[in-house]
């Protein structure tokens, strides 16, 4: 039912979309430009007028049967009670380091605060400053 109302709702909404684009407007609109036909000016504004507001209000009707449609699928209520129900939980501090992907190891990981550099500098690099160059 849901994917039919849809449906509808898209081929009205590109209907509305043409509708609006072939009225004239004081620039000469897109589909009428001038003279002769079948109908005179008039008739063809009001009968596109009319058009519109068809369109406009049989969009609007699917726009709230979608609505209704949506609200009845879900039985879990607001999603600000789902988040305030869930934030204490979440906002837990984490206590564990993250795992590594398979093949991963911890020499790819930012060094901590206080932890001696993975390698010794070599024999020709000066020694970084707060550290001596003897072992």
């Amino acid at each position: 039912m849901e994917n039919v109302v849809l449906t509808i709702h898209l081929i009205l909404a590109l209907l509305l979309i043409g509708v609006v684009l072939l009225q004239r407007s004081e620039g000469g609109g897109l589909g009428i430009g001038g003279g002769g036909g079948a109908m005179s000016a008039r008739g063809q504004a009001t009968a596109l007028t009319k058009l519109t507001w068809l369109f406009a209000i049989c969009f609007i009707i699917t726009s709230i049967t979608l609505t209704i449609l949506a609200t009845r699928g879900s039985n879990q209520g607001s999603v600000v009670d789902r988040v305030s129900t869930e934030a204490p939980a979440s906002q837990t501090p984490a206590t564990e380091a993250p795992a590594l992907p398979p093949g991963l190891t911890g020499d790819l990981l930012p060094p901590k605060v206080g932890d001696a550099p993975a390698t010794a500098p070599r024999a020709d690099e000066p020694a970084p400053a707060g550290q001596s160059g003897t072992p």
